[in-house]
């Protein structure tokens, strides 16, 4: 896709606002070249996971587009341009505002320093403030004013997992809906409809200290039987709920 002279210098006006460098490296990229691939993000700028750098574009306002093409020992790969220009989202430009320290303090105190997802228990430098609502759907709604309801805590596991989730639902990619993702698990863990826009229900369990050896007995017996543990998992609360 050719980018006409007009569109090189909207976006040249803008990279001045863009805090994000990874950002601003893909769309000086762009600009230079029409589009970069997952290779050059990982093999000239050392970006070992080229989605989110992409991510770090579309969440300062700028559409991308994601297209094949080859690499140069001839695998097919993803590659990134600009997309449709006209959905420029300027309030977005300057990037995520930071989360105060005290908010977070207050989030994990909130949530007894565990995790919303798996309610894992961990030191509070361990787990990351998260939106709850994607920022790439909603932004910081009203950042002057955080409000800990529209946040949660999350260990590095949960918020990579919820970011593969949230990155492959075609509300995230399309519609961009808050009330859409406000009805899901990765949102409200306790109170959902849908994970990612599937009729899924799932349960992120973690055994820790003495828990473990729960946990190595339950996988022992799982093998014994022949199971995979998740489905031995399922099998004992089935047969927990008929003898209810």
């Amino acid at each position: 896709m050719t980018i006409s002279p007009e569109d090189q210098n909207r976006i040249r006006n803008l990279i001045p606002s863009i805090k994000n460098k990874r950002a601003r490296v893909v769309i000086e990229h762009i600009l230079q070249h029409g589009y970069i691939t997952t290779e050059q993000l990982e093999k000239e700028y050392g970006y070992n996971h080229p989605p989110r750098a992409a991510r770090d574009v579309r969440e300062v306002g700028i559409p991308l587009e994601t297209f094949r093409v080859k690499s140069s020992d001839g695998r097919s790969i993803a590659a990134y341009r600009f997309g449709d220009l006209n959905k420029i989202r300027k309030g977005r430009i300057h990037g995520r505002s930071a989360f105060p320290r005290q908010f977070k303090k207050q989030l994990y105190e909130l949530a007894h320093g565990k995790c919303s997802i798996c309610s894992g228990e961990f030191e509070e430098r361990y787990l990351q403030v998260d939106h709850r609502i994607p920022y790439e759907v909603s932004g910081d709604t009203n950042s002057k004013h955080w409000d800990t309801k529209d946040y949660m805590l999350l260990c590095g596991s949960c918020n990579r997992a919820k970011s593969w989730s949230c990155e492959h639902c075609e509300n995230w990619t399309n519609e961009k809906l808050p009330q859409v993702c406000q009805g899901c698990y990765w949102a409200n863990p306790e109170n959902y409809f849908h994970i990612a826009l599937r009729e899924i229900r799932r349960i992120d369990i973690l055994w820790s200290e003495e828990e473990v050896q729960t946990y190595e007995r339950l996988k022992e017996k799982a093998q014994k039987s022949q199971y995979h543990l998740p489905e031995y998992v399922k099998m004992i609360v089935r047969k927990h709920l008929d003898e209810a």
